[in-house]
């Protein structure tokens, strides 16, 4: 198990964190700051000033959750990260990781109210007898503020929340130990394994009476999907295509699956690559649209959007699928791509 303590930069994760290890039995303080110190030093100085937070760092995600998984199996006790993650899909990515990985995830967030939260950070003193470089810490503390109140908008819904204004960091660490054993802040993620070769996976394209695409929002990975999944050992795509629809939406689809695009997607480490297939499920009435029922452990939202607005939540190699697949829809002949683009 992991306990991710969350909250505003200068909120006494870390310091709650320290205590908590020595009420949690068999527990190992793990800072995922420390994977953002030793990427600084090994990086090269040209792609550390392309980001101004080492958490955009696609290297920093994985590491956290490959040295994570490390450091559980090796110890064999809860971990406890003290680590500030305000974007949704950060977190998405982070913890959906250690689902595949069948690690449990406690999400904690300590929220003090937010005067508490300034006297904290005016107060705070990284390096002793250094004014300069604690004052650049604080401030870093206050630019993040704002972030933090619109993160709240979906932390507060994620997380279990402590109120530790007016708490020591000795009396917040019982409380976070008690809702632990309550088993408050589990994240249900779904927990796929992580594949160990290439895969074949069927989405399903889903319209609305204005041509409009369905999207789902997962809760272990970032960015917007489609419909679908890995297709099962001896299982027809098709079948899939319809079975997964089945899962995630709660729709029966009756009439055969048309396929729209063949894409083969290379492997990029950590993926394995493989075939990816995209069907036409047809056009979705709308006393079906609102039989949706989502399973919560692995969709958070559905929609349907246009082309345009499907740009701004699916990630590129998603988006390039979704394009073909909608001209191969208005040419009424499938497309078959590579790397997201057409081929012959």
């Amino acid at each position: 198990m992991i306990v991710w303590l969350n909250g505003a930069f200068g909120a006494g994760k870390t310091t709650a964190a320290r205590a908590l290890v020595d009420l949690l039995p068999g527990s190992t303080l793990y800072d995922p700051e420390l994977v953002g110190d030793g990427l600084r030093m090994m990086l090269p100085r040209k792609r550390l000033a392309e980001v101004t937070d080492y958490q955009d760092l696609p290297s920093w995600r994985r590491l956290v959750v490959e040295t994570g998984a490390a450091l559980h199996a090796e110890t064999g006790g809860p971990l406890v990260a003290p680590m500030t993650l305000l974007r949704q899909d950060y977190r998405d990515e982070i913890f959906g990781g250690f689902a595949s990985r069948r690690i449990p995830v406690r999400h904690v967030l300590l929220r003090p109210d937010e005067t508490i939260l300034r006297q904290r950070i005016d107060q705070r003193e990284e390096v002793p007898g250094d004014p300069e470089a604690n004052e650049s810490v604080r401030r870093w503390c206050r630019d993040h503020l704002v972030p933090y109140r619109t993160a709240l908008s979906w932390l507060g819904a994620d997380a279990h929340v402590v109120d530790t204004t007016g708490l020591t960091p000795a009396q917040t660490a019982e409380r976070i130990v008690d809702a632990v054993r309550r088993g408050a802040g589990a994240c249900d993620i779904v927990q796929t394994p992580e594949p160990r070769t290439a895969t074949v996976a069927a989405g399903v394209l889903l319209f609305d009476d204005q041509d409009r695409v369905l999207l789902v929002d997962p809760t272990y990975k970032p960015g917007w999907e489609f419909p679908g999944g890995v297709v099962e050992s001896g299982e027809p795509p098709t079948r899939a295509g319809i079975r997964e629809v089945a899962e995630e939406l709660a729709v029966r689809l009756d009439g055969p699956l048309r396929l729209l695009v063949v894409d083969w997607e290379p492997p990029r480490p950590p993926g394995h690559g493989g075939l990816r297939l995209l069907f036409d499920g047809g056009r979705l009435d709308p006393e079906a649209a609102r039989r949706v029922t989502l399973p919560g452990e692995e969709l958070r939202g559905w929609r349907f959007v246009t082309e345009q607005e499907a740009a701004d939540l699916l990630p590129p190699e998603r988006l390039h699928r979704l394009t073909w697949a909608l001209r191969a829809r208005e040419r009424g002949r499938p497309i078959n791509l590579e790397a997201g683009e057409p081929v012959g």
